[in-house]
């Protein structure tokens, strides 16, 4: 029995009428849209849905994980699981015929729709083990994208990973390779306070599965020892970044990430997570001590010859006319050498005049850059009848921004001072022509020996541009991703710069322009992570849930450098408390810090600050135009040189404006107060009865 939906074949011969598994109603939403709908809406309608699976189902992102992978029309594919179409669709436009198996027919009818203009795709309804003797077996890929953790639930028996691989390998053709998609048990999202993508709990994988829920992930290890008992001894694992679901990067053995790469860890879509520490710096760590391969988020693995491509990064979040990929591999050529090459490609047709700008853009600022010292990397156009790309020369070296980075961990500041003047020099050169790389940012430029190389000019204007700006933009920047740019003295580049505080004032607004022209009403990633309203909580601040504990008994100090205050830049005061209500302290602060925020402890209570002082000056006397608290300031009694504050929150803070006082290279804040902690009833009580008290 079949059914057509415009050109997609339905087979429901292996159907057994009754779908086991399903989202629920959103899936009929899903179809609805589908139906009636074009794929160019769909963006727009994943953000007035505001909903996990209207993203998850439809986005084209998810097209990501495939797009890199070459195939041709000659090629046949099997896509096993899949589902709503996520994948199908970027299957169907690089290979000759795709085959589909899903157990779901509500998820099959939505991919069917969706894709109804695709002659070559025809979707097999019902379970894999029932189809599997349907199926051919010449298929040069087979794709398993989210589906292989499933194989208990598909397969049973005792060995049903390696039964369900050996099933498919019958429907290879002599060379044709099985791609996994899958996370990793070890992934460090884990460690850092994110569930288990499947079973929705904390730390399942890391604990091993303990509990039996059917489906189970694996370390790179564990899959290897798979392989290894299938008889299977020809494969290569590339790790999709962040991980497989919405990949804006895919590295492999031959092209690891580097130090500052992986930025974007903050990917909770779909529920809500913990946040036990920042992933930046322990990727950097990780990185450094090459153990990416055993942490990476999610694997890709592909059962056969590996690929020439050898790392894509995808920057497609963002205006149609905007969406390109970067691709570097490893070619062979004629004289049998073998080199690496970098490709942009346009990801629609829109964007290939963007791609053809960067050419004309390479002219541009090879003229104005001539004798500076800086060089331009070669980029020439490669037009095809179906495809256009930018060709890039591989540059060699370390980026600068790495360069910078290991001053500043080695407190090398003259060092970090020098390149930055270096590059100040190099970059300004030459800014009488009507020319501009706007994101001329430091990760930008490969150092090697004296040869500095701009590898990345996508954004060039045919404009002038203030010089001093563009490297004060740079560092605003490298500020944000660097776990040291507290060592930075910011007042002093910008004096050196010659720009005002208001001129520096302005780069965030200036920057949400540029942001505002890349994006053009694009909403992008982040942004539905925000609007979907997933929250992150640290555990630390609910340690008031435990009455005795004597955790709570901590200050932690955060640092504002005019960016407002993150957990990056905070800190603990170790011995704080010197007995059980008494602390006392002091801390060095840095001559950028702008605002201070002290939290005395981590539980509702009272607070009576008997000395507070930045440099000898007594904050406490200035304290209604620099000094902010979350809770109630009670009255003082007559002649009292203290203050008592009563705060009803498990995060009592005082905020310090650093403004207005006269700062040094070393600064120095002194503390003194008495804590009482409170129920939080009480507490509420206190505050209404002292509003009160001051109103009258």
């Amino acid at each position: 029995m079949q059914e057509k939906i415009g050109k997609v074949v339905l087979d429901y011969s292996r159907y057994t009428g009754q779908d086991f598994y399903s989202d629920g109603d959103i899936e009929q939403e899903l179809l609805e849209t589908v139906k009636n709908c074009s794929e160019e809406e769909y963006m727009k309608i994943i953000k007035e849905k505001n909903s996990w699976p209207f993203l998850y189902h439809l986005s084209y992102l998810r097209e990501n994980i495939v797009d890199w992978v070459p195939m041709g029309k000659d090629v046949k594919v099997l896509e096993v699981g899949s589902g709503c179409g996520a994948i199908t669709g970027a299957l169907a436009r690089k290979a000759g015929a795709v085959t589909c198996v899903e157990l779901s027919r509500q998820r099959s009818l939505i991919n069917a729709y969706r894709h109804q203009n695709c002659d070559n795709v025809t979707i097999h309804v019902g379970n894999f083990k029932d189809i599997e003797q349907d199926l051919d077996t010449d298929y040069d890929f087979i794709c398993l994208i989210g589906v292989f953790e499933y194989a208990k639930s598909y397969i049973g028996g005792n060995t049903p990973y390696e039964d369900f691989l050996k099933i498919l390998m019958k429907h290879l053709a002599p060379g044709g390779r099985i791609l996994i998609a899958i996370e990793n048990r070890l992934g460090l999202k884990y460690f850092a306070g994110c569930r288990e993508d499947h079973v929705g709990s904390f730390f399942d994988g890391i604990e091993n599965y303990k509990s039996d829920a059917g489906v189970r992930t694996f370390t790179r290890t564990g899959l290897e020892r798979i392989f290894g008992r299938c008889g299977l001894d020809k494969y290569c694992f590339y790790y999709p970044y962040p991980d497989y679901k919405f990949p804006t990067a895919v590295y492999s053995d031959e092209y690891l990430p580097g130090k500052g790469d992986l930025t974007l860890n903050l990917r909770n879509f779909d529920r809500d997570r913990m946040l036990l520490f920042d992933e930046t710096p322990a990727f950097n760590g990780i990185v450094e001590d090459d153990l990416f391969s055993v942490f990476s988020n999610s694997f890709m693995v592909v059962l056969g010859d590996g690929f020439d491509v050898k790392f894509t990064k995808y920057s497609n979040d963002r205006a149609e006319k905007y969406r390109i990929k970067t691709e570097i591999s490893k070619c062979t050529l004629p004289d049998g050498s073998e080199e690496m090459q970098v490709r942009k490609y346009p990801m629609s047709k829109a964007a290939v005049a963007h791609i053809s700008d960067m050419a004309s853009a390479y002219v541009k600022l090879c003229e104005r850059y001539r004798e500076s010292g800086l060089e331009i990397n070669r980029c020439t156009l490669e037009e095809k009848e179906d495809s256009t790309c930018a060709k890039f020369e591989y540059a060699e070296g370390v980026p600068l921004s790495e360069l910078m980075n290991r001053c500043l961990q080695a407190d090398d500041m003259e060092g970090f001072y020098a390149l930055f003047r270096e590059y100040v020099q190099k970059s300004s050169f030459g800014q009488e022509h009507p020319v501009t790389d706007y994101d001329m940012i430091f990760p930008n430029i490969y150092v090697k020996g004296e040869k500095w190389t701009v590898l990345d000019y996508e954004w060039t204007f045919d404009r002038k541009t203030d010089a001093k700006l563009l490297a004060y933009r740079a560092l605003y920047y490298f500020a944000k991703e660097s776990e040291y740019c507290s060592k930075i003295d910011k007042e002093k580049i910008l004096r050196e710069l010659g720009i005002s505080g208001e001129e520096a004032g302005k780069l965030p607004e200036e920057e949400q322009e540029f942001q505002d022209l890349v994006a053009e009403g694009h909403c992008s990633l982040e942004q539905m992570r925000v609007a979907l309203g997933n929250q992150m909580w640290q555990p630390q601040k609910s340690l008031e849930s435990y009455p005795n504990a004597t955790d709570v008994h901590q200050v932690q100090i955060y640092e504002d450098y005019g960016q407002g205050y993150s957990e990056e830049h905070s800190y603990f005061v170790r011995d704080a408390y010197r007995s059980e209500r008494n602390a006392e302290f002091s801390v060095k602060v840095g001559r950028d810090v702008t605002m201070l925020r002290i939290d005395p402890s981590l539980c509702s209570c009272i607070v009576k600050i008997r000395k507070l002082t930045f440099n000898g000056s007594n904050i406490l006397y200035n304290r209604r135009k620099q000094f902010i608290v979350n809770g109630t300031i009670l009255k003082p009694e007559k002649d009292d040189p203290g203050i008592s504050i009563v705060f009803d929150t498990d995060d009592p803070n005082i905020n310090i404006s650093l403004e207005k006082y006269e700062k040094r290279e070393e600064n120095i804040l002194c503390a003194e107060f008495e804590m009482i902690r409170i129920p939080d009833y009480i507490a509420k009580d206190m505050q209404v009865g002292a509003k009160r008290y001051i109103r009258r």
